[in-house]
Parts: structure tokens; sequence; C-alpha cells
């Protein structure tokens, strides 16, 4: 799980807030098992500290509520920044001395590497138990990731990160995203893989339909 340096109140609410996208403070409260003025207080503090934002909206004949939701900043204390940095400084020298194409070739190269590792890794089994392995190797490497089976009768599973790991590389190279979904489809051949949701499209998660062919 990605640490934020916050009390774990905090840190559950951010959480809860990029897994579900937008709340209200009646449902983190309910769903949190905080009172209302518990939840209320550490709205305040995370929105003073420029981590959350929020929206009134108006619902019935009441009064407007807030729905809140992660700002630009909260997303990044959730997403690791290990190596984010010099990812990007790397990618940009190499841009600037080697030119873009060399760029797109080592990432294409990189993901080639990762997909070989993954295999390896998979092994054989039911495709079940290897995305659910694929799963906790992309939670090793600090993505918040989940699995979720859609369609049982089709078989139909949908694999959703709710961070992005290498965030600050994706909106500088977002050819990088599509490198990873060609990574997962070569990691699962049998398999038709999709993308269903993009963080860098606005969305607050990734998302991949993975059916057997």
């Amino acid at each position: 799980m990605t640490t934020t340096g916050l009390p774990s109140t905090k840190q559950n609410i951010l959480q809860y807030l990029l897994k579900q996208g937008q709340a209200t403070a009646q449902q983190l409260a309910h769903d949190l098992n905080l009172s209302a003025q518990a939840i209320r207080r550490h709205l305040n503090e995370l929105e003073a500290d420029e981590l959350i934002a929020y929206q009134s909206v108006q619902q019935g004949m009441g009064r407007p509520q807030h729905l809140y939701q992660l700002s630009s900043q909260g997303r990044d204390r959730l997403s690791p920044q290990k190596y984010n940095d010099f990812a990007v400084s790397f990618l940009d020298t190499l841009a600037e001395t080697a030119g873009k194409e060399q760029v797109s070739l080592v990432l294409e190269k990189q993901w080639q590497r990762k997909a070989a590792e993954y295999r390896d890794r998979l092994g054989k089994g039911t495709l079940k138990q290897r995305i659910s392995k694929l799963v906790q190797l992309r939670k090793d490497e600090g993505y918040m990731a989940e699995l979720h089976q859609s369609a049982p009768k089709k078989k139909q599973f949908i694999l959703v990160e709710h961070n992005c790991a290498i965030s600050e590389v994706a909106e500088s190279y977002p050819s990088i995203c599509g490198h990873e979904l060609e990574m997962f489809a070569a990691v699962l051949p049998d398999c038709i893989v999709q993308r269903t949701h993009w963080i860098n499209d606005g969305e607050h998660r990734c998302g991949y339909s993975i059916l057997p062919k």
C-alpha cells in the first residue's frame, strides 16, 4: 500500500476517493465508520492542504451537497514517485541527444523485457490464477491494482489500477501507456486485452478488459 506520510484516517480518505472518484461527506463517514463531525474536520484539513477539492451539487429540494474528489496534488501524494523524476530526466536527455525515435525504441524494448519477466513469473495455470499473480506483481511495484470478474459466464476479467506508479513518465511520454497495453497482451497471449479506462484521459483509474480468445 502506498503511504502518504499522513495520519491513517486521512490516508484512508484519500485512498477511498482515489478508488471511488468522488464522494460526499456522508458517504465517507458511513463507509469509513467515522462520525460526521470527525469526517468534516479531516476534510477541511485535507482541503486546506490542497489534497482534495469539492464541487457543490443540488440533490432534491435540500441544501446543496459538497462532492469531494482528489486534487492533482492529492493524486500525486498517492503515486509512488521513487524513480519518476529520474526516468523523465533520463528520457528527456535521450530525446535531446539521440532523438525521439530512439526514446520510442527504448520504451518498446523495456516493455518487451517486462512482458518476458511477467510471463516467467506467472508460469502456467488457469487464466484467473495467472491474472491474480499479475495483479500481485503490479501491487508489489506500487500500483493499487484490483481484479474484478465482470461476467463469470463469459470469463471476462477487469484489471483496475487506481493509481499510476509512473504517472510523471506517462504525462511526458503518453506512448508508454500504449506499450503497457501491448505488454499485457503479450503476457496473456490467449486473451483479448482492451483498455476500458485511462487516467491520462481524465478518468480516475486505468482499466483493462481481459477476455479469453
